[in-house]
């Protein structure tokens, strides 16, 4: 690292995420240096601040100081686009929690913004770094299971009691499909290219609610959910792929997610795409169970943060990101699409697309680390 100079960086954001980024940004990640954190919210700005010993920041601080070249914005999604818009208009780099936008309109803004001031924009979900979907990646481009012909993601939720415990999940940005489809859609896009067309149901069953949980101020009383609960939805991968999703949180609230791609010589399974880790089991012609794969990579642990870590090596190297703004765009063109395929009752055809990702390379098994030594994994 002593010939790599860091990528000094800035946390715009302050909630419940930001722990587990800025743990692995203040410890695991060598690339980067942590300037300092700014939230609207001073007590939880002031938490932050003294739990990883860094800078407490005004949002004009970090937009006017030369030293700091990326941002992290992890804001509520209602605030993703006012927020990347002033960092990209100062002409730093940026990342930002999923999802990119809450509009395609506004999300083409945002692209076009960073390329006209020539800068990086990388969006979470980084997940598709880990363990699991790069190793399933690996077999299914080393032809295990053949050519691969439709693929299905499916996940269970309760909107009801999530909304409980973390508001967002009512309101826009925080539904089922955006807040955690999008994970299941980038491991498909980052494993099969861009989508073609698309067609979709969307709901907000029992937009209607109460609060129930008796310890809670607002037990009681009534309130809206805004957000989508029932999203299920088909498409055309340009490869001439087929897929379907169902993401449904008018369900139960313990998960049983599942992606399964088909082949012609076998049928891939991968766990949840919410996590790094997990097992990749595989079904082949003459067997009857799946049976599990030894992982190809590495990365199992909550290595949330390896995106933007990324980002900054793309930086240092001259590359693109792997968890580039193109396959955040075209995944939010993917979700949204379904919603307006819905609205219309048509197909919807999709108007962006994207260079697949760079693979993580396999230099490094062993050890559940999320920094050194395996970041050399992503500083190629």
């Amino acid at each position: 690292m002593s010939k790599i100079k860091k990528v000094k960086t800035a946390v715009v954001g302050c909630g419940m995420i930001s722990e587990i980024y800025l743990q692995n940004m203040t410890k695991s990640f060598q690339i980067l240096e942590v300037a300092g954190c700014h939230d609207v919210d001073k007590k939880k700005m002031e938490k932050r601040a003294k739990q990883f010993n860094i800078k407490q920041m005004s949002m004009e601080e970090i937009l006017n100081d030369k030293s700091i070249e990326l941002v992290l914005n992890i804001t509520s999604p209602t605030s993703h686009h006012g927020v990347s818009a002033k960092i990209l208009g100062a002409k730093k780099h940026l990342y930002s929690e999923k999802p990119i936008d809450l509009s395609i309109e506004a999300a083409r803004e945002l692209v076009k913004l960073a390329d006209k001031n020539n800068l990086l924009f990388g969006s979470a979900p980084d997940t598709f770094l880990g363990e699991a979907i790069q190793s399933g990646r690996y077999y299914i481009d080393s032809g295990l299971i053949g050519d691969v012909t439709s693929v299905y993601a499916v996940l269970n939720r309760d909107a009801g009691v999530l909304a409980e415990g973390y508001p967002f999940t009512a309101l826009a940005g925080g539904g089922i499909g955006l807040d955690v489809g999008v994970y299941y859609v980038t491991a498909l896009l980052s494993i099969l290219g861009p989508v073609k067309s698309v067609a979709g149901f969307v709901q907000t069953r029992n937009p209607e609610r109460v609060h129930f949980f008796p310890n809670k101020e607002n037990f009681g009383q009534k309130f809206k959910l805004e957000a989508e609960n029932l999203v299920v939805g088909s498409f055309e991968f340009i490869s001439g792929v087929y897929g379907s999703v169902t993401f449904n949180s008018c369900s139960i609230m313990n998960e049983i997610p599942q992606i399964v791609i088909y082949g012609t010589e076998g049928i891939l399974y991968l766990p949840d795409p919410n996590l790094f880790g997990g097992e990749v089991k595989v079904i082949l012609k003459g067997q009857t169970e799946p049976v599990t794969l030894p992982p190809t990579h590495t990365f199992t642990g909550d290595c949330r943060g390896i995106g933007i870590a990324d980002l900054a090596w793309s930086l240092r190297k001259g590359r693109k990101p792997r968890a580039d703004k193109g396959m955040a765009f075209h995944g939010l063109e993917l979700l949204l699409g379904l919603y307006k395929s819905c609205e219309t009752r048509t197909f919807y055809d999709m108007t962006t697309t994207f260079e697949r990702p760079l693979p993580i390379p396999r230099g490094y098994l062993g050890e559940d680390y999320c920094g050194s030594p395996p970041e050399a994994g992503i500083a190629v």
